[in-house]
C-alpha cells in the first residue's frame, strides 16, 4: 500500500515508522511546507519521497493528515477534492466536531474517517518520532456511520497495526471528552509554569530544586503553541467550560486555607484520591 503522509512531523512520522515496521505501507510519500521536516524525515528513513499535495494524493492509496487542526480542517475539502473512490483519507487531530462538519457535504465524504490517536509528547518534528508511540494506546474514530465501510476496515486495520484499541465516539462526545481528560491538562501545565516563572525569577533555583514531580506536571507546558492554540480554538465552549470547573476547585482549595479549614482541605483531597481506582 502507498500511503502519502500530510505533515511529515511527531504523529505523521510515527505512524510512518510503525507502518513500515509491520509491512503495511510499501512506499511513503511525505507532503510538508516546512522543507526542514521533508529532508530529516528522508534521512531518518521515515519517508521514501518528499512530493507537493497534488501529486502525493493521486499516487497513494492511504492519506493521513497529520497537521495542526485548524490547518486539517481548511485543507481537508481540498483533499477530498482530489481522491477517487479507491482511496481512504485519515486525520489525527485532538478535535473532531470542527473537521467532521467542515466536510459534512462533500460529495466524497465517505472516503474520510476521523481518526484521533490518543498520544502526543512535548516534543514535535520528525527527529521526535518513535515507532511504538501508540502501542497500548486508544484510537477514537468519531461518526464512523458517515464513512464508507472499505475506508473504515481500512483504519481499523492501521490502528490495529499501531498496536491501538479502538473506541468508537460521537464527534461532539469527543471533544466534550477530550477538553477534561486532555486539553485542560495542557491549560494547567502552561499556567503552572508562567506562575513559577513569575514568582520564582531564580532560572538556576527553578533547575536546581524541581523535584520529579514539578518536572512531570509541567512537562506539557513544553508543547508548542502551533498545535495547542487550534486545538483550544477549535474546541473553545467546551475548554471553557472545564476551565471554569477547574477554576472553581482552586478556589475550593485556596478557601481551606485562608480559612484553616483543613478539615475540608482534607476531604478535597480524599476525594481526589478517588482517580487511583479509575487510573492505576
Amino acid at each position: 500500500m502507498k500511503i502519502s503522509i500530510i505533515g511529515a512531523g511527531l504523529i505523521g512520522g510515527s505512524m510512518a515508522l510503525k507502518l513500515r515496521e509491520k509491512g503495511i505501507a510499501d512506499f511513503i510519500y511525505g507532503i510538508d511546507n516546512n522543507q526542514q521536516h521533508i529532508s530529516k524525515a528522508l534521512e531518518l528513513g521515515i519517508i521514501d519521497a518528499g512530493t507537493d499535495l497534488e501529486y502525493g494524493i493521486k499516487n497513494a492509496d492511504f492519506i493521513i493528515l497529520a497537521i495542526p487542526v485548524d490547518a486539517a480542517r481548511m485543507l481537508l475539502p481540498t483533499v477530498l477534492d482530489l481522491v477517487s473512490d479507491q482511496q481512504t483519507v485519515m486525520d489525527a487531530g485532538s478535535t473532531k466536531a470542527g473537521i467532521v462538519k467542515a466536510v459534512k457535504d462533500h460529495p466524497n465524504r465517505s472516503r474520510f474517517v476521523a481518526f484521533h490517536p490518543m498520544w502526543g509528547t512535548e516534543n514535535s518534528g520528525p527527529q521526535s518520532a518513535i515507532s511504538d508511540s501508540f502501542s497500548g494506546k486508544a484510537g477514537v474514530i468519531c461518526n464512523k456511520e458517515e464513512s464508507a465501510a472499505d475506508a473504515l476496515q481500512l483504519v481499523e486495520k492501521v490502528a490495529e497495526n499501531l498496536d491501538m484499541h479502538l473506541i468508537y465516539m460521537d464527534a461532539q462526545d469527543h471533544d466534550i471528552h477530550t477538553a477534561y481528560i486532555s486539553h485542560i491538562s495542557h491549560i494547567t501545565s502552561y499556567a503552572l509554569a508562567n506562575t513559577v516563572l513569575e514568582k520564582e525569577r531564580e532560572e538556576e533555583t527553578i533547575f536546581q530544586l524541581a523535584s520529579s514531580g514539578f518536572s512531570s506536571t509541567v512537562r506539557l507546558a513544553k508543547s508548542h503553541p502551533e498545535m495547542w492554540v487550534p486545538i483550544f480554538k477549535q474546541n473553545k465552549e467546551n475548554v471553557l467550560d472545564v476551565l471554569n470547573e477547574h477554576i472553581t476547585q482552586l478556589r475550593k482549595f485556596k478557601a481551606a486555607l485562608e480559612k484553616e479549614n483543613y478539615e475540608y482541605l482534607e476531604e478535597l483531597i480524599t476525594n481526589a484520591n478517588r482517580i487511583r481506582g479509575i487510573l492505576r
